[in-house]
This record gives C-alpha cells, structure tokens and sequence, in this order.
C-alpha cells in the first residue's frame, strides 16, 4: 500500500473512530436500529480501534518522511 493510501485510510479511520467515541453518534444509531443492549461493549471495540487507526496515521507520516528524507539524499 503506497504512503497516500496508507495516511488516507489512517485519518478517515481516526476521524471516524472519534466521532463514534466522543460524541452520541453510535449510541443513537444502535439505538435506533434496534441494538442497544450492544452499547455496554462498545468501549471494548472503540478505543482500542481508536488507538489502531492513530498509530496507523503516524506510521503513515513517518513513512511518508523517511521516503521525503531518501528523496532528498539521493537528490544531493
């Protein structure tokens, strides 16, 4: 998976995993549906998928500079 790719998944799964741990968003949603009695586990799944996909974000960034850094050296 190239470096874009990698950053995009990262920020949208951040942004995402965010939204669903912060705000009421999933709990009206599972409510709605029908599945509220799942809101009890949903700390289980959020944080750590919140945690996944900031990690994933900064490997991103960091492959996304040591290519910068590679370009730059051979470029010199």
């Amino acid at each position: 998976m190239n470096n874009r790719k990698l950053l995009g998944v990262g920020i949208v799964g951040t942004v995402v995993a965010a939204l669903c741990c912060f705000t009421p968003l999933l709990v009206v949603l599972l409510a709605a549906v029908g599945l509220s009695t799942a809101l009890g586990w949903l700390d289980y799944v959020l944080f750590p998928a919140l945690a996944f996909f900031i990690g994933l974000t900064v490997y991103a960034v960091y492959r996304r500079w040591r290519a910068t850094e590679r370009a730059s050296e051979q470029g010199s």
